[in-house]
């Protein structure tokens, strides 16, 4: 009888557990001098401070903008070790829903490491998990979804093989980078995951694009959709037209 319940105990807390959505975001920081870029101002260009990064810290980074979003709280900071591939971790629960946004800050120099670990999760080849209190977040290949943010340093390298799938599971995925659906696409099918959201040309991989995205996303809503509220967050900040946007964000192949 005891082993019995133990079973039970098991299989509810495993249950509760997938019942959860995790957000996985890979953030290789903007670096004036390991990237390939038009350089920026050298605050907001050094790939070794996250604080002040024009994609972690500043106004419109992952940290600062979801930080300051009206649907997330950030439930947990973690600092890494200085000498530390990963920079920091960030930590977001959605206000109503059963959705976290686990965030990772890659060193800029680090920027092949940061696309190499978001493909390989997308193949399967990754999975772990996070404690968050009492709660055990999956990530990496155990993510609901896959995204990255960042320069796209598949235009100055290639990652050293094209992992196929592993399990022959489709992961969803947002890329955020300059002309991703050309760069990441052999990456991309050989590892089964499908586009949500990838760019045709060169963008500002900001913050409110991921967020606006997510908003329909948590909701459940169709891909389209999904895509179409990608395309409305870039356009309300860069004010490029939404027909320009639309053209700008694509999913799917």
């Amino acid at each position: 009888m005891k082993m019995v319940i133990a079973l039970i105990v098991v299989v509810v807390t495993a249950s509760f557990i997938n019942a959860q959505k995790v957000v996985h975001v890979y953030v290789a920081l903007c670096d004036n001098v390991h990237q390939g870029i038009v350089p920026v101002p050298k605050a907001i260009g050094n790939g070794d401070d996250p604080r002040n990064n024009l994609y972690w810290g500043c106004g419109y980074g992952i940290k600062t903008y979801f930080k300051k979003h009206a649907n997330w709280t950030l439930i947990e900071t973690r600092p890494v070790d200085k000498d530390s591939i990963i920079l920091e971790r960030c930590i977001f629960k959605h206000k109503t829903r059963d959705v976290y946004i686990v965030a990772d800050a890659y060193r800029g120099r680090e920027i092949k490491r940061a696309i190499n670990d978001m493909v390989y999760a997308g193949a399967g080849y990754k999975r772990d998990t996070v404690m968050v209190g009492a709660q055990c977040l999956n990530v990496g290949s155990g993510a609901s979804l896959l995204a990255y943010i960042g320069h796209d340093g598949l235009m100055e390298f290639d990652l050293d093989e094209v992992p196929k799938s592993k399990d022959n599971v489709e992961r969803e995925a947002i890329i955020l980078a300059c002309i991703s659906k050309e760069y990441f696409n052999k990456y991309v099918k050989a590892a089964k995951m499908y586009p949500l959201v990838w760019t045709t040309g060169l963008m500002a991989p900001e913050a409110y694009t991921l967020g606006y995205a997510l908003d329909a996303w948590v909701k459940g809503e169709s891909r389209e959709t999904i895509r179409n509220e990608a395309a409305l967050g870039y356009h309300t900040y860069q004010k490029c037209g939404i027909n320009g946007a639309k053209r700008l964000l694509v999913g799917g192949f």
